[in-house]
């Protein structure tokens, strides 16, 4: 993404690059396609340590931030999460850590947040249940899909009509079934809830549904935008390697045009990103607008790119031995995650309506 950064942000950046490489190389991203949970628990709570998953909670809450934004710190981890294909519930964990610290209660943050932030507590994300009061607490019913992590997942922040509660996975009525996904080590999951009991206390306070929409909005477009720079990089090398008929791919003109629209689309995607990074962070008034607009520029011409860049390798952009389709799969599968571009370009048809 083009941001400016400081000393400290290119130290944890590159950090993260070098943790990526040498403990998660693509070698060892195709190893966990077969691994149940897609990545490994061990492993998470190394990233952890790192501040994968503190970046959203204030430092008196046990987290803290790089730059004393930390939602832009965070796009860099995303960042090189593109470029590698790194496993790990990044987004959904991120977005229940930065939830629970903005709207839940002191008992919530006293019990969940610091085992959050070491790694030791996976959380996702669910949307489209039903959630009623009973009693002196809530009962959940319904299912969410597809709902990253949920078979891997505690704990569960269930979104109802007009209120989020906090699930245990091990709460009776519970059940996570397992989904085919492209990715490689990405794990999503159908969660039924069958009449879930929960106390009063499960509530989550003043919650913002929209901004967590928002923040799983700019985490995921700045990983998309990561692999797309990396899956231009790599081709563009490819394409001055290969020879054809005495000169190299790149010198042709037709596929010199094919670069030059695929490096604006990169460029548009990198602001696109920003600028939404920036506005969400901010909380701007535009900032949901921004967030979209990211979301349905990056979804429709980062896949382009990519597609461009199969077919700039020729036949072996089409194996499975080659890692583009490893990179492809990622872009394809967050391409219908948190709405698609189409659903964004509507949202954002939505909000003109209102300003009109």
């Amino acid at each position: 993404m083009e941001l400016e950064l400081s000393p400290d942000q290119e130290v944890f950046q590159d950090s993260t690059r070098r943790f990526l490489e040498a403990e998660c190389p693509m070698t060892r991203v195709r190893e966990l396609a077969e691994h149940p949970d897609g990545f490994e628990r061990d492993w998470w709570q190394r990233g952890a340590a790192l501040g994968w998953t503190a970046l959203l909670v204030p430092e008196e809450q046990g987290g803290g931030s790089i730059s004393g934004r930390g939602l832009i710190d965070l796009t860099l981890v995303a960042d090189q999460f593109g470029r590698h294909v790194a496993p790990g519930p990044l987004v959904a964990t991120n977005v229940v850590a930065a939830a629970l610290a903005q709207s839940g209660t002191p008992e919530q943050q006293v019990e969940l947040l610091p085992g959050i932030v070491a790694g030791e507590i996976v959380a996702t994300w669910c949307d489209g249940c039903t959630v009623d009061r009973v009693g002196d607490g809530f009962v959940v019913r319904g299912a969410a899909a597809p709902v990253e992590a949920g078979a891997q997942a505690d704990w569960l922040l269930v979104t109802g009509d007009d209120i989020q509660v906090l699930v245990p996975a091990t709460a009776s009525g519970v059940q996570a079934t397992p989904l085919h996904s492209l990715d490689l080590v990405r794990r999503f999951a159908t969660v039924r809830f069958d009449d879930v009991e929960v106390p009063a206390s499960a509530a989550v306070a003043r919650a913002s549904v929209e901004r967590q929409l928002d923040v799983a909005l700019v985490i995921q477009v700045a990983e998309m935008v990561g692999a797309a720079d990396r899956v231009f990089a790599f081709t563009l090398e490819w394409a001055f390697d290969r020879y054809s008929f005495g000169r190299p791919l790149a010198s042709y003109q037709e596929l010199k045009h094919r670069f030059a629209d695929m490096k604006m689309w990169l460029e548009a995607c990198h602001a696109t990103a920003a600028a939404a990074a920036n506005a969400v962070e901010d909380e701007a008034p535009d900032a949901a607008e921004l967030a979209s607009v990211a979301k349905a520029y990056v979804g429709d011409f980062g896949m382009e790119l990519m597609q461009d860049c199969v077919q700039m390798h020729g036949g072996i952009g089409l194996t499975y031995d080659h890692d583009l389709h490893v990179f492809l799969r990622r872009a394809t599968q967050n391409r219908a995650l948190f709405g698609s571009p189409a659903w964004h370009r509507q949202r954002l048809a939505g909000y003109l309506e209102e300003a009109v």
